[in-house]
């Protein structure tokens, strides 16, 4: 399709033409619908099965990488991120891969020490053509290490300003930002405004986007949003209309509810207002979805507990990617009858702590206090976290400071040395940067774990997730590349009975057949016996958690 952004092209011109482009360009969100919508569930086979109708959709990139998406592959030992990206462009080779990098936290829930940020993004970069990178304080410095490393590597920057809703967050305010970031970067970046929760209004987002392009006029837009009020077409639309270049979609056969809004509604809208979609085939757009509306039953059971969409999120202001975990928590927790109590309380905390951005690791912070908070009493029960964000540990909050009572509350709490809190910001507060890794040791030490010499894939993942890296690399060194399975099969519940035959095809349409020969329970083990590819096999499993309570009588 004319105008087209492939893998073929340098950042440079890929930039340029972005600037020099009488439309707007589509990144698919698959990530986020994932996050959002499924728990970040989606596995790579779904990618695969779609991937034909995406690469013909000409979207400018497809979101696949960064957020919870990492760490959630490796605990649910659904696949290797490396090997996430590695599927992906094989089977897309000219659609641009994209990832979310939450700044000095990378792809984790905490600053990482500058050394060990710069080692993962560079391994990272081999594969990720766009990196869109945040920090839930908009603090620029905890996002230089992460800006310098995709630059010298020749990737797309785009650095990301989080919009939130309050007298605070004005248009001088994200102007300002955008100015600061570019001091950093240079003018060969793409901005991004993160609508983290969808809040706004069209108009709102409108303006910000004519603010920000009347002070920035080269400055290349992309909107990502989520749709958990159901008003992010309109949203898009209105900053589309101001300038934006770039909006993060969805499929409308997959998500669409605390993810990204549909694609192909953005596309019949702005054709009212006289904008094109570039270099975008509408029936490869429709064939997709055809593909994921099937797929989308596998995820079924993964779907957020309180369904549909929420226009009270401008209160409570919570990030789609949290939503789907939050109330799992609540479920399994016992207070899911108190989450609309939480989520009242989640809308004060943020006034009471500074009204900044609702996103990882903020974002934690934010749901730990309202939880507490309703089930404990207000700030009897603080996080750590919670303690080194009014100490300033994640940077200066940027607007005003918790009042004194939440600070003593929270600062004096469990002291045994009597400090009062003035003392102890005076004393303790401040950015502290972790100090650099001790790359080689860290590799001698997952080397002793696995029991063999490991990829500099293998170092990054484990600074990054150390327990949930080893527990992955041990279990693909016991069961293979189990991701190969179909997700109707990974995903399926009761198990599979003796004679059965499972048949499919892998990544590059290989056939494979799988028949169960045996299986059978003694205690907490089961014992199964399977020909894989005419191969014996015997595989033995303990039991976890309720699976391994004793079968009825």
């Amino acid at each position: 399709m004319e105008g087209r952004i492939t893998t073929e092209m340098s950042a440079e011109d890929s930039l340029g033409m972005l600037r020099d482009a009488d439309g707007y360009y589509l990144c698919n969100n698959e990530r986020d619908v994932s996050q959002s919508d499924f728990k970040n569930r989606l596995m790579p086979m779904t990618t695969v099965r779609v991937a034909p109708h995406r690469e013909a959709t000409g979207f400018f990139s497809l979101e696949v990488s960064g957020g919870a998406s990492l760490h959630v592959d490796l605990m649910r030992k659904q696949v290797n991120p490396f090997e996430r990206l590695r599927i992906a462009r094989r089977a897309m080779p000219r659609t641009l891969l994209q990832a979310v990098c939450r700044g000095a936290s990378m792809f984790g829930y905490r600053h990482y020490p500058e050394n060990v940020i710069r080692f993962t993004v560079r391994e990272f970069a081999k594969y990720i053509d766009v990196w869109r990178v945040y920090d839930f304080l908009n603090h620029v410095p905890n996002m230089i290490p992460v800006f310098e490393e995709v630059q010298q590597a020749g990737r797309i920057l785009m650095p990301s300003i989080c919009f939130s809703t309050g007298k605070e967050h004005t248009d001088e305010y994200y102007v300002e930002k955008v100015k600061e970031i570019l001091n950093v970067t240079g003018p060969d970046v793409i901005i991004s405004i993160k609508n983290h929760s969808g809040l706004g209004t069209p108009k709102r987002l409108g303006q910000l986007v004519k603010a920000i392009r009347t002070s920035c006029p080269e400055v290349i837009l992309h909107y990502h949003g989520c749709n958990t009020d159901g008003n992010d077409i309109g949203r898009m639309i209105a900053s589309v209309v101001a300038g934006v270049k770039i909006c993060d979609v969805a499929d409308h056969g997959l998500g669409a509810v605390y993810g990204q809004a549909p694609a192909l509604t953005l596309i019949h809208n702005l054709e009212d207002y006289g904008k094109k979609a570039i270099g975008v085939d509408v029936k490869a757009l429709v064939q997709s979805s055809d593909v994921l509306r099937v797929e989308r039953r596998i995820y079924e059971p993964f779907e957020n507990l309180f369904r549909g969409h929420d226009p009270t999120v401008a209160s409570y202001k919570l990030t789609g990617g949290a939503a789907g975990s939050t109330f799992e928590q609540a479920d399994k927790g016992g207070f899911l009858d108190r989450m609309p109590e939480i989520l009242e309380e989640m809308g004060k905390v943020q006034v009471e702590l500074g009204n900044w951005w609702s996103v990882t690791p903020g974002s934690q912070i934010l749901w730990t206090t309202a939880v507490n908070n309703v089930l404990y009493g207000k700030y009897e029960r603080p996080s750590l976290d919670l303690k080194n964000l009014i100490m300033g540990r994640y940077g200066p909050l940027p607007f005003y400071d918790p009042q004194e009572w939440v600070c003593q509350k929270v600062l004096e709490y469990q002291r045994s040395d009597g400090k009062k809190w003035h003392q102890i910001i005076a004393e303790e507060g401040g950015v502290v940067k972790p100090r650099d890794a001790d790359l080689e040791r860290e590799r001698e030490k997952l080397e002793n774990e696995v029991g063999r010499p490991v990829t500099n894939e293998d170092l990054a993942l484990y600074l990054l997730y150390s327990f949930d890296t080893v527990s992955f690399l041990k279990f693909e060194a016991r069961y293979g590349k189990t991701w190969l399975l179909p997700p109707e099969v990974w995903f399926r519940q009761g198990g599979f009975e003796a004679g059965e035959i499972v048949t499919f095809e892998d990544e590059q349409g290989k056939p494979h057949h799988i028949e169960v020969i045996s299986t059978r329970r003694e205690g907490v083990t089961v014992i199964t016996s399977l020909l894989v590819d005419h191969e014996f096999n015997t595989l033995t499993v303990t039991l976890e958690g309720a699976d391994a309570c004793p079968p009825p009588a």
